[in-house]
């Protein structure tokens, strides 16, 4: 049987202000498989993002493990972290952080040169991202150029050009209207179809989130409830 692609054991992240400990996550365990695709609820302060940033390796658990395919990220090399986020995690936030002096595809093609891909190679994974995501007439546009929806698909295709395992996503339609948010989940929805990457994303819209396989709730940096549903009705 095929180990999880994440593991967090009884997981806990607090912040010191002077006297005050702020408990942000408290005791976290989750277990989330390959390929699964996972909506993160719940009210404003309730420790989403934060579990995101540690998911991601952008930040470091106060206790508790995070595995990924069985490693221990708070046992990694800060040069072995970062290849993790580079290699194995995509971003996509609620603001799209495009440059507005690239187009399209220089944008896309940004994480692929930090990784010291070749031009020729980065190039040609780039426009194989953005014709994924249904922006293939739009590659040589700036973002000042692009509709809010289409500068939020350039920042998921620059999410997937290096062809990630697992795709974080926070408030991705959060700045978006209703329609074109809707839609903006149904790509993500078909790019974890397609590519078969595991998806956890963290939306305030439980219409939305209803679309996902399964629904995670979050109070109080605790897990309150799991929700998994049949993958066929959703």
């Amino acid at each position: 049987m095929e180990q999880p692609l994440l593991e967090l054991h009884d997981v806990t992240k607090q912040f010191v202000h002077g006297e005050d400990t702020l408990q942000i996550l408290k005791s976290i365990t989750l277990t989330v498989e390959a390929g699964e695709r996972v909506a993160i609820v719940g009210a404003s302060g309730a420790g989403k993002s934060t579990l995101l940033h540690l998911l991601g390796g952008l930040d470091t658990p106060t206790s508790g493990t995070i595995l990924f395919e069985g490693r221990d990220l708070g046992r990694l090399s800060s040069n072995a972290l970062a290849e993790y986020r580079a290699r194995k995690v995509g971003f996509v936030f609620q603001f799209h952080h495009l440059l507005p002096a690239f187009t399209a595809l220089e944008n896309v093609m940004i994480p692929a040169l930090i990784q010291r891909v070749t031009v020729p190679e980065a190039r040609k994974k780039s426009r194989e991202a953005l014709d994924r995501v249904g922006l293939s007439h739009r590659v040589t546009h700036r973002p000042g150029q692009l509709s809010g929806g289409e500068q939020q698909r350039v920042a998921i295709a620059r999410a997937i050009v290096m062809e990630p395992r697992l795709l974080l996503a926070d408030e991705p339609t959060g700045n978006l209207d209703s329609a074109t948010g809707m839609a903006v989940h149904n790509l993500l929805l078909k790019l974890n179809s397609d590519l078969n990457m595991t998806m956890i994303v963290v939306t305030h819209n439980h219409e939305l989130a209803a679309m996902f396989s399964r629904e995670v709730t979050m109070a109080d940096g605790q897990i309150k409830e799991d929700k998994h549903r049949d993958a066929a009705a959703s």
